[in-house]
């Protein structure tokens, strides 16, 4: 099964991104019988939706997961749902904000994910990597590639949501919780594999 992984490049003052390190670590020893694509997303308004698009249409996948960072979180969280909103917590990093503002403006409130949700959850747990469902990607880019992939594309897609590594907390200085590379890394090969015996 072909399958696209996107992640994000490092954003709000931060050197790291969980989502690009996966992506990278997995691109370069790829799951057993998975055909996976990959591609690292600018986190701008604009051109983070349009890669997600443009690689879409190169790999022509028959399943899209997505990764992003969310910070504070302890868990892996396998997100449900999409929203129609942009509202951003940060400047994005070519300085755009948005406030109350639609991604599609005649398009629906919201889209659940389309990727075998049930069957992630079980196969990270299985895997000992601390993990739950999610209900929403929030209204950032994360949620915005969501939005847009599930508006767009008519083939099973899905985000998932890795905690910040130990070396950002560090770096901060401050009582968040984190996950390792490794633990990441095992909990997104799980899913994968969740996505491709279905």
């Amino acid at each position: 099964m072909k399958i696209l992984l996107t992640g994000f490049e490092p954003f709000g003052g931060s050197t790291l991104n969980p989502s690009e390190q996966v992506v990278k670590a997995l691109a370069a020893q790829p799951p057993a019988g998975i055909e996976l694509v990959t591609a690292i997303l600018p986190v701008e308004r604009h051109a983070g939706p349009q890669r997600l698009l443009e690689a879409v249409q190169a790999a022509q996948p028959q399943a899209v997961l997505c990764l992003g960072e969310a910070g504070g979180r302890a868990l892996v969280c396998i997100e449900r749902v999409a929203l129609n909103l942009l509202d951003y917590r940060i400047p994005d990093n070519a300085g755009e904000s948005c406030q109350d503002e639609p991604i599609f403006p005649d398009g629906p409130a919201a889209y659940f994910s389309t990727l075998p949700l049930r069957a992630m959850l079980a196969a990270v747990q299985a895997a000992g990597v601390p993990v739950e469902l999610s209900l929403s990607a929030g209204a950032y880019l994360c949620n915005q590639v969501l939005y847009t992939l599930l508006h767009t594309c008519p083939i099973p897609g899905g985000f998932i949501h890795l905690p910040s590594l130990p070396e950002q907390v560090t770096a901060l200085g401050r009582a968040l919780p984190s996950m390792g590379l490794a633990e990441s890394q095992k909990a997104v090969r799980a899913a994968l594999a969740a996505i491709a015996s279905l």
